[in-house]
């Protein structure tokens, strides 16, 4: 990825696009004041930059009646650094997992995970994470309520 610079306009095309995606070229230059062939050039610009990762549609899981989400704390055995290469491609292979982190402290990743129902959740606890080699532990905290969901990025505009 390469660097670039950013001005005022590029920074607000970056967020109008976090917030409308599927805007059209014209509706993108329009929202930003410019013209939509100088718009069209920033587009692919910023995205040639690698400053847009890709589109996608955001999808409400309880609407498609995976009406549970919990944050698994995972914690790997000692010296799982022979491990971590299957562990990561087995969290990138499952559907059920939506968010991994690594992270610093007690434990070692983070997963954000969707489930159909609490014994769903349970069932892909045990039969599947806690069986990844070099797993040693997971905890898990239910999502009571969704106070905020975004993948958007602080644009300074």
């Amino acid at each position: 990825m390469q660097t670039i610079e950013l001005d005022r306009t590029d920074r607000r095309l970056l967020a109008v696009l976090q917030e409308r995606a599927r805007a059209s070229n014209l509706e993108l230059a329009e929202a930003i004041a410019l013209s939509p062939a100088q718009t069209l050039r920033r587009h692919r610009r910023l995205e040639e930059a690698g400053l847009v990762k890709r589109y996608e549609a955001r999808l409400d899981a309880a609407a498609l009646g995976l009406g549970v989400v919990a944050f698994i704390h995972v914690t790997m055995e000692r010296g799982h650094i022979r491990e971590l290469s299957n562990f990561k491609r087995l969290v990138a292979e499952l559907a059920q997992i939506q968010e991994c982190f690594s992270v610093t402290g007690d434990i070692d990743y983070v997963l954000k995970v969707v489930a159909k129902d609490l014994k769903a959740l349970s069932d892909f606890l045990l039969d599947t994470l806690m069986r990844i080699p070099g797993v040693s532990a997971v905890k898990s905290s239910v999502c009571l309520d969704e106070i905020k969901c975004t993948s958007a990025v602080p644009v300074e505009a």
